[in-house]
């Protein structure tokens, strides 16, 4: 089993595009790809629509996407070739109590990957992949925290122009950067990279 994680630090960086391209080209690994949302404070987990709830029910929802219409995040990934997909939606800072459905599921297909950082803290996965765009300011919490853990970047061509105040990427000195420019997000050096790091991971698999 090879779990690969994809996260980034703020939303829209393209996190969404590099998990459908790497499913669209390594279709034969059968993939379970789940996307992990967390809501603020009013905002449902069952629908992710304005809620006053504070019931345990709305804290934390499951769904199985079904279409491959491609006009959602989950529906892409079903569209790009993945076996399964899930959304798992919680409140913020609540994603340990999904964990437990998260793992089991994980553990029904060979091939798992997860858009998502804070997921980071409960699993320690083959690959974790950071999608940075310099022309972003905001940069999440979560993506702070894990970034040293990060085995690669994915960092946007922007020309130079770098927006984050307070961000440095010294803890990733000596990792592989592999640089995108939309609408291309996943490269052939950056594919073959991830190629080469799943196939040493069945090799190990195989060792044991």
């Amino acid at each position: 089993m090879a779990i690969v994680v994809i996260g980034g630090h703020s939303r829209d960086v393209g996190k969404t595009s590099v998990v459908a391209g790497l499913i669209a080209a390594l279709r034969d690994r059968n993939w379970l790809a789940i996307k992990i949302t967390q809501y603020g404070h009013g905002i449902c987990s069952a629908n992710g629509e304005a809620c006053d709830c504070v019931t345990a029910d709305h804290n934390l929802a499951v769904s199985e996407e079904r279409s491959l219409a491609g006009d959602t995040d989950t529906s892409r990934f079903l569209a790009a070739g993945a076996a399964r997909v899930l959304w798992v939606r919680t409140q913020q800072g609540m994603l340990a109590e999904a964990m437990p459905r998260v793992r089991t599921e994980i553990a029904k297909l060979e091939n798992v990957i997860l858009e998502s950082n804070s997921v980071m803290r409960f699993l320690r996965p083959d690959l974790y992949v950071a999608v940075l765009d310099p022309s972003r300011a905001d940069f999440k919490k979560s993506a702070r925290e894990y970034l040293d853990r990060a085995d690669a970047i994915l960092l946007r061509a922007t020309g130079g122009k770098v927006e984050w105040t307070d961000v440095s990427l010294k803890s990733v000195q000596g990792r592989p950067f592999f640089a995108f420019t939309p609408p291309k997000y996943v490269s052939e050096e950056f594919l073959e990279f991830v190629r080469e790091r799943l196939a040493r991971v069945s090799e190990t698999i195989k060792l044991h």
